[in-house]
C-alpha cells in the first residue's frame, strides 16, 4: 500500500529525490503540501490544486474533530471523498494545535485535556483517539501524537517531553488498525542536539513508514532551525521519507532540500496571498503598492500559472484594493504555483546532479532582487 523508494542522492550536498507510493497515488520528492485545515485549502477549488501541480495536500487533525466531526467523515467515506480532492492526503496528529493552547490545556501521562477554542468545552486527546480520528479521516498518511515542545524550554523539561512523545508513539502505533495508512513518528527534542538524537532513536526503534521533524520554526533563530534540522534529518534512516513539519519560507525550503528534506508543508504561501504578499523569482512583492496601479507587467515572468498567464500586476492590485474575493484566489493560485515549483525544481536538478548551482542561484535571486 505504502512505499518509499530514494531515487536520486546529491553529491554536493544531503539534498534527495525519491517517490512514494500511497493508495490514492505517487508523490514525487521534494514536495510542498498545500495546507488545507479544514478540509480546503483556503479560497482554492481541487481543480486549482491539480493545475497548480498539488501531489498532496494537508488536513489537519484537531480542526477536523471539531467540524464536521468523524462520524460525517466516515459517512462520505473519509476526507478525500468528502472534500473531492482524489490525490493523497496527509493528517498531523493534532499536537500542535492542543499544545498552542497553552492556558487551556492540561497534560498527563495518558494525553491531554483542553478547551474548544470554537465554544470552550471541555475535550480530551491522546495518542489512541488521535489515531482513531484520523482513521476516520483515512488520510494516506498519519502522524503520532506527540507533545509539542514550547520554545524556550530547559535541558530537563524536554528530556521528560521527548521520552513522553516516545511513549506516546509506541502507544499510537499499538492502537493503529488500518493497514492502508502510513504512520509517521514525530521526533522532537527542542534545540538540543542529544536530545533531537535520543528522539530519533527512541522512534526509530519503534519503527514507523516515515520520520517527522516537529518543534521548530517556533520562535527560534533561522540559523538554529537550519542546524537543528540538518543533524535531525542526519540522525534518521535514509530509506524512509523525512518530513519537516510547518517551514516555511521559499529560501527556508530550498536550505533544507539540501539538507536531506523531503517533505514541506506551510501556511505562509495562502495566508501571505490573503494578505496582498505574493512570492516571485524575484522575491516578495506587495501587491498593494501605489506604482503597480498602472503596471500593465505580469506578476512574475518566470511563472506560467493561471494568475500570470491572464492578469496584470495593476489588475491584482486593484482588485485587492477593492477587496475582491477573485484576489484572494488569484493571489493563492500564484503563490501556491510558486511553492510548487520550487520543488519540482529542486527535484529536476537533483536529477540532473546540479543541485547545489540551482539552490545557490534561487537564494541569491530571492534575497537580492
Amino acid at each position: 500500500m505504502f512505499s518509499f523508494d530514494l531515487e536520486y542522492k546529491d553529491s554536493e550536498t544531503s539534498a534527495r529525490a525519491g517517490r512514494i507510493k500511497t493508495p490514492h497515488g505517487e508523490i514525487e520528492t521534494p514536495i510542498f503540501m498545500p495546507v488545507g485545515t479544514v478540509g480546503s485549502v483556503k479560497s482554492l477549488s481541487p481543480e486549482d490544486l491539480n493545475n497548480a501541480g498539488a501531489q498532496i495536500i494537508l488536513g489537519n487533525t484537531y480542526h477536523l474533530y471539531l467540524r464536521p466531526g468523524t462520524e460525517v467523515l466516515k459517512y462520505f467515506g473519509g476526507l478525500a471523498s468528502f472534500s473531492s480532492w482524489n490525490k493523497p492526503t496527509l493528517t498531523d496528529s493534532g499536537g500542535f494545535q492542543v499544545f498552542s493552547l497553552a492556558e487551556l490545556n492540561k497534560i498527563n501521562e495518558d494525553g491531554v485535556s483542553f478547551k474548544s477554542h470554537l465554544d470552550g468545552s471541555t475535550l480530551y486527546l491522546n495518542p489512541e483517539k488521535s489515531i482513531e480520528i484520523q482513521e476516520a479521516i483515512g488520510s494516506d498518511i498519519i502522524m503520532s501524537f506527540d507533545e509539542c515542545i514550547p520554545y524556550p524550554a530547559t535541558h530537563e523539561y524536554v528530556k521528560n517531553s521527548v521520552d513522553r512523545t516516545a511513549r506516546w508513539a509506541e502507544r499510537g502505533k499499538a492502537a493503529k488498525k488500518r493497514d492502508d495508512q502510513a504512520l509517521f513518528g514525530i521526533v522532537q527534542g527542542g534545540v538540543y542536539e542529544d536530545m533531537r538524537k535520543r528522539s530519533a532513536q527512541q522512534l526509530t526503534s519503534i519503527g514507523f513508514d516515515g520520520y517527522s521533524i516537529g518543534g521548530l520554526s517556533v520562535g527560534e533563530e533561522i540559523s538554529k532551525m537550519y542546524e537543528v534540522c540538518g543533524y535531525t534529518a542526519s540522525y534518521l534512516p535514509e530509506d524512509k521519507p523525512r518530513y519537516l513539519m510547518g517551514v516555511g519560507t521559499p529560501e527556508d525550503i530550498l536550505t533544507c532540500i539540501g539538507l536531506g528534506i523531503d517533505m514541506f508543508d506551510c501556511v505562509m504561501p495562502t495566508r501571505n496571498a490573503r494578505n496582498g504578499t505574493l512570492f516571485t523569482s524575484s522575491g516578495k512583492l506587495s501587491i498593494k503598492r501605489a506604482d503597480l496601479a498602472f503596471s500593465d507587467d505580469k506578476l512574475d515572468e518566470n511563472c506560467n500559472c493561471y494568475t500570470c498567464r491572464n492578469f496584470s500586476r495593476g489588475y491584482l492590485r486593484h482588485l485587492y484594493k477593492a477587496g475582491e474575493i477573485l484576489a484572494l484566489r488569484l493571489n493563492s493560485i500564484h503563490n501556491i504555483t510558486f511553492y510548487l515549483s520550487i520543488v519540482k525544481n529542486s527535484r529536476n536538478a537533483i536529477k540532473k546532479g546540479r543541485f547545489k548551482s540551482f539552490q545557490q542561484e534561487m537564494l541569491y535571486r530571492l534575497k537580492n532582487k
